[in-house]
């Protein structure tokens, strides 16, 4: 089973995530609000996927906060949540995203880029 760690700062988008992760079998192993905690708990809850909405990520510096998280978990994908296609799109691809999900894509589309991520999660491998 595909283990998700979700970080959003809107509890109503962690919970229609987590709802939409149950329902493709995932199972969350957390989740956070803030990128502290994140960077705190990530580590040691045996996730495979970092769900992350791109807005958590430090305003100044997403791609150091990125690259951080990359070196303390690097076996984990990232799949980074993005309100406004354009302009982020780029810049989180950049930045060391495994995946981007556009917040506006309907919840098929959301499912069809999970399935893909988790697809890619390596079997036998313990991230943390």
């Amino acid at each position: 089973m595909t283990r998700v760690y979700v970080a959003d700062a809107r509890p109503e988008e962690r919970s229609a995530l987590r709802l939409l992760l149950l329902d493709l079998k995932m199972e969350v192993v957390g989740q956070a609000s803030d990128w502290f905690t994140t960077l705190v708990e990530v580590p040691i809850s045996e996730a495979d996927i970092l769900l992350v909405d791109w807005d958590l990520l430090p305003n100044n510096a997403p791609n150091v906060a990125l690259d951080g998280f990359r070196k303390a978990c690097p076996s984990m994908l990232v799949v980074v949540l993005i309100s406004h296609m354009d302009a982020h799109k780029q810049a989180a691809l950049s930045i060391g995203a495994d995946v981007f999900i556009s917040k506006d894509e309907t919840p098929e589309r959301v499912v069809e880029h999970l399935r893909t991520a988790a697809a890619n999660v390596p079997t036998g491998t313990s991230v943390g």
